[in-house]
């Protein structure tokens, strides 16, 4: 089983995120921003990954520090529950609908860290979630993964649709980036023979 536990503790945030990459989409998500709960459980479903979280912090200041440091934990729990990565299929894409929206994500699991994001959102909040600061969950995400990370919003009418399809997309594509390639023999996915 391929899982791992990672607790933040800050002064602005006190985060525990336990991660199982072979689950079943099993999740439990507990912080103060609904509208983070909704995408981490959306993530969890469609990746099927065993997700709990408990995420706390300064509200109170803004929400920029929990996002940021949930996306740092969440990163971090893949990147050791991944371990050595030998065998896995490392890249993937994939392009999800919803509804008006359609979104593309694409990932290198290569323990070289690179975000890309083309977005646009039509408000500043959508429900009790800042807007801005998905970016900086996907910043915190994706260095600590040690990923190159690309999202494409293509088009769409509804902020909610388009962020809840990022969230589906980045599922999909993690979830198979993740998979074990048989073929591959336990090797390292890579003509440099690791992944760093």
């Amino acid at each position: 089983m391929r899982t791992a536990t990672i607790e933040r503790k800050t002064k602005e945030t006190n985060i525990k995120i336990k991660v199982n990459i072979d689950g079943r989409g099993k999740c439990k998500i507990v912080s103060d921003i609904g509208f983070l709960n909704h995408m981490l459980e959306t993530l969890a479903r469609h990746g099927l990954f065993d997700v709990e979280a408990r995420v706390t912090g300064d509200i109170n200041v803004d929400q920029h520090h929990i996002v940021e440091d949930s996306g740092i934990a969440l990163g971090g729990a893949f990147k050791k529950a991944l371990g050595d990565k030998k065998g896995i299929k490392r890249i993937s894409f994939s392009i999800c609908p919803m509804d008006d929206a359609l979104v593309m994500v694409a990932i290198d699991l290569s323990g070289r860290y690179y975000l890309r994001m083309e977005t646009k959102f039509k408000g500043k909040r959508l429900g009790d979630f800042q807007t801005e600061t998905l970016e900086d969950f996907f910043q915190g995400f994706a260095s600590n993964l040690g990923a190159a990370l690309h999202i494409l919003v293509i088009y769409g009418r509804s902020d909610h649709h388009k962020i809840e399809a990022i969230f589906k997309a980045l599922a999909k594509a993690l979830k198979d980036a993740c998979e074990i390639e048989k073929r591959l023999k336990g090797k390292i996915p890579s003509t440099k023979g690791i992944l760093v």
